[in-house]
């Protein structure tokens, strides 16, 4: 795993949350089921995070970058833990199906390091090959998924939020947090390595 560099070819883009790209980069993903986060939370945390990026401007420090990690990302995590919406990840058939869309491609379009599918969750720790953006992986593991789930629940409409959540990891300190994360708070999933 390279360590990140603010200096080499990052690019950032927005949709509701910003979005870092680089080549060679690890990342942290979560993908959540549209009714994970009730609206009132979103709209609380949108309204929060609307005012932080008004008051702060890139390039970022590494305060501001914590600051942002601390406020957003952790409420975010807190949320999904407690478990709210329809939580149908916990049939295992429905966790077996995402465990098998994030190993199809593993160690040809990506790398995974680490992953746990939870009852309204999913994270992965992640390194895209060169010429598969992880964008595109993350939207075809979402769509292949969706398709899947609202055949088997007899339904149509939305399965997942729209933009998943994803974080350049930026050392190997980062890295062996992320995976302690994954491990110690999904204690009643599998991940890569069986926990």
């Amino acid at each position: 795993m390279k360590d990140f560099d603010f200096a080499d070819g990052l690019e950032i883009w927005h949709g509701h949350l910003p979005h870092w790209r680089q080549d060679g980069a690890t990342y942290f993903v979560t993908f959540r089921l549209a009714d994970s986060i009730p609206k009132e939370k979103q709209d609380e945390l949108a309204s929060r995070r609307r005012y932080w990026c008004q008051s702060h401007r890139p390039p970022y420090s590494k305060r501001e970058l914590d600051e942002y990690a601390f406020l957003f990302s952790d409420q975010v995590h807190e949320w999904l833990d407690a478990g709210y919406g329809r939580c149908f990840l916990a049939n295992p058939r429905f966790s077996e199906l995402v465990r098998d869309a994030l190993a199809h491609f593993d160690g040809c379009r990506y790398w995974l390091e680490e992953w746990a599918v939870a009852p309204n969750h999913t994270h992965v720790l992640l390194t895209p090959v060169k010429g598969f953006p992880l964008d595109r992986t993350i939207r075809s593991w979402m769509s292949f998924t969706a398709r899947k789930i609202n055949v088997e629940l007899g339904q149509m409409g939305q399965v997942w939020q729209h933009e998943a959540y994803d974080h350049i990891v930026r050392n190997l300190r980062e890295r062996d947090a992320v995976q302690k994360y994954i491990l110690h708070h999904h204690t009643s999933v599998k991940s890569r390595r069986g926990a």
